[in-house]
């Protein structure tokens, strides 16, 4: 499989969703996705997106195929267009791995109740 730069993620055709995978859960490969999500900082915040509680959904099938519906910390986030293809590239770079469905959304719209505790702490806000 080859990486791809995260500039080079095409969000699918406007009006076409993204599709969550259907068939069985693959529970080995969700701790290796979970961390390399974990690998993926928004870069005005120290922290990474899955304590920030920006993922709202992860599907992990058998087949290596993984879906991850995200949100951004507003709209107009200057990483909207490039913030998907890092988590794209992140996921696809672990072994098992075939396929990588990001599907970005703005509802529910994010605020700082869906970070984690120790996100809270480590930026002071707790």
């Amino acid at each position: 499989m080859s990486e791809r730069d995260y500039f080079d993620f095409q969000p699918p055709p406007e009006g076409e969703p993204v599709e969550r995978p259907e068939g069985d859960d693959d529970p080995a490969l969700m701790e290796p996705v979970l961390e390399a999500l974990r690998t993926v900082h928004d870069p005005e915040i120290p922290v990474n997106i899955v304590e920030l509680g920006l993922v709202y959904d992860l599907v992990v099938k058998k087949g290596g195929i993984v879906y991850v519906e995200m949100t951004l910390t507003t709209p107009a986030c200057p990483v909207a267009q490039s913030m998907p293809g890092e988590v794209e590239r992140a996921v696809s770079a672990v072994p098992g791995v075939q396929e990588v469905r990001v599907n970005l959304v703005w509802t529910p719209p994010w605020d700082r109740d869906r970070m984690s505790e120790e996100a809270k702490l480590e930026l002071g806000l707790i």
